[in-house]
């Protein structure tokens, strides 16, 4: 097994450990807990929007060109918001990065909620709904992780720390657009009143976040600074590390989810009629949410081989994706719901899998940077549901989703091959 480069933290405030009365020490402050909602809320505020579209072809007469447009513009918004907010965050500490971020994300809301009386705002606000997302992941994922490590925080490993990040933000997948769909199937002025949770949310995870601690342990001068030629050399094997074994299952992340939540509900809805708003608000739900069931076995997973949740979140979205291919060949909503948790499970061991590994492999002021490559190419996973699309004037939707569980078998197959033979070499 290769050697980690376990990241390391300069000090910047002690844990407080006053006696309490009975002469033990006080709980530490869960500074990660309080960080935690800014992921939550970068979830949510990526999947609320979809959760719309019935509603807003309907209401305001956008084309399905339209709405897949919009659907385009968050993924320009979200590409420089993740690359451009790991360095920053890297030079200039996670939180100035966190409340920046933050800030976006509630405005573009509230430039889609001027969608019904001005729909042209609906473009800035989905360009900036990226920007918020992408910015909130980088950062936000590496300050849960610091914050969670000592002397912020008492998790037993690296891998314990970064994981975390990855349940909150599932937690607001799986919310935000199940909320949004509710809202839009029952609720007045959906296309307004829909987006009014997620302000409350920033609202919160902005308080909350007010009474977090910095953590990164470099200053901008430092981290602009040229390495040392060890340093350098440890960068390059990080680097390497990354793109055999976490870059082919990175974009696999949102695959699943993706073929989950855009693909399934319009191959086998046809008979749920006046409920398809709130069958995709349960798939969104359902989807994340056996991200987060999965978990705990995702920790033994890690416990017993380093690639083992890697491989075992590709063997799962395989599976999900056979699943889905039924699904779809006989038009069936509860088989596809099922695909749905399968596919949800696979993405929660991937994106696990992911952030431990990037939580082994950074340096402390790389974090950032190594994190906002992660979910660059896992967001390519997006483009999915498009590839899929195009490809059905050719191929029928079920043969198009086995092709795909080829494909991730195959991904599974290589990664395994590197680990196990990078595994040998050491």
């Amino acid at each position: 097994m290769s050697k980690y480069a376990t990241p390391t933290a300069t000090p910047t405030a002690s844990l407080p450990t006053p006696p309490t009365g009975s002469g033990t020490p006080a709980p530490a402050p869960r500074y990660w807990l309080r960080a935690g909602w800014v992921m939550t809320a970068s979830g949510w505020s990526a999947n609320q929007f979809s959760a719309l579209l019935g509603s807003y072809r309907s209401e305001l007469g956008l084309t399905t060109a339209g709405t897949t447009a919009l659907f385009g513009i968050y993924v320009l918004g979200l590409i420089p918001g993740l690359l451009l907010g790991g360095p920053l965050a890297d030079q200039r500490g996670r939180r100035p990065v966190v409340f920046l971020a933050l800030g976006t994300s509630a405005l573009a809301t509230a430039l889609l909620m001027t969608g019904p009386t001005a729909s042209a705002f609906l473009w800035p606000g989905r360009f900036l709904t990226g920007i918020g997302a992408g910015a909130l992941l980088t950062a936000g994922s590496a300050w849960i992780k610091e914050l969670s490590s000592p002397p912020h925080g008492t998790a037993p490993n690296p891998g314990a720390a970064a994981r975390r990040s990855g349940l909150f933000l599932s937690a607001g997948f799986a919310t935000g657009g199940l909320a949004a769909s509710l809202i839009a199937q029952w609720a007045p002025h959906p296309m307004v009143t829909a987006y009014i949770p997620h302000l409350i949310l920033s609202a919160v995870a902005a308080l909350c976040a007010a009474r977090t601690p910095e953590s990164s342990p470099v200053h901008a001068a430092h981290a602009s600074a040229a390495p040392e030629p060890g340093a350098r050399r440890e960068q390059r094997a990080s680097a390497a590390e990354f793109r055999r074994l976490v870059a082919p299952v990175a974009p696999w992340v949102f695959i699943a989810p993706a073929v989950a939540f855009a693909t399934l509900p319009g191959l086998v809805d046809a008979d749920l009629k006046g409920w398809q708003t709130v069958y995709a608000g349960v798939i969104t739900a359902v989807t994340p949410g056996a991200g987060i069931v999965v978990a705990p076995f995702a920790r033994s997973l890690a416990a017993r081989h380093r690639i083992a949740t890697g491989a075992g979140g590709l063997a799962a979205v395989a599976l999900g994706l056979l699943i889905a291919a039924l699904a779809a060949a006989q038009a069936q909503p509860v088989i596809a719901l099922i695909a749905s948790m399968v596919l949800g499970a696979g993405y929660g061991l991937c994106v696990a899998y992911g952030l431990t590994e990037i939580a082994a492999l950074a340096p402390a002021h790389r974090l950032a940077r190594l994190t906002s490559h992660f979910w660059t190419l896992a967001y390519l996973g997006f483009l999915a549901p498009y590839v899929i699309t195009l490809c059905t004037g050719v191929f029928s939707p079920p043969t198009i989703l086995v092709g795909a569980a080829v494909l991730a078998v195959v991904t599974l197959m290589a990664v395994a091959y590197r680990g196990t033979r990078q595994a040998h070499t050491h």
